[in-house]
């Protein structure tokens, strides 16, 4: 069985203060799926329940290593989920300000692609 690709997106998040992969790299994937609707996904692609759909996210971060994935593929709320995640990303020189907690002045900007494949003969 084979796999054809339906959807690509493409999404943008940034812990301003924290300085959390985590937090950017679950923002960078919900800002990707934000705005979508899938009908093709029953009316093209014949599934019946949205759990079939198979969902491979990609992500670029500043310090991956510290991506909890588990969090980041919990903003996805349907399908079969993988995720990939590599560095990238930015790191960008913001203000520490202590009472949000902030360890130092990064700024973390991490980038996703979320794809939506089916499973065909």
């Amino acid at each position: 069985m084979g796999r054809k690709r339906l959807v690509i997106e493409m999404g943008m998040g940034i812990d301003q203060h924290g300085q959390e992969p985590t937090v950017a790299a679950a923002r960078a994937v919900r800002n990707a799926i934000a705005h979508n609707a899938l009908p093709g996904v029953w009316e093209v692609a014949g599934l019946s329940d949205p759990n079939e759909m198979i969902v491979e996210v990609q992500v670029a971060v500043p310090y991956p290593e510290q991506v909890r994935t588990d969090e980041v593929l919990a903003v996805l709320p349907f399908g079969r989920k993988t995720i990939t995640v590599e560095s990238g990303g930015m790191v960008v020189q913001g203000r520490a300000i202590p009472s949000l907690n902030d360890k130092n002045d990064e700024m973390l900007i991490a980038i996703a692609a979320v794809t939506v494949l089916i499973e065909k003969d």
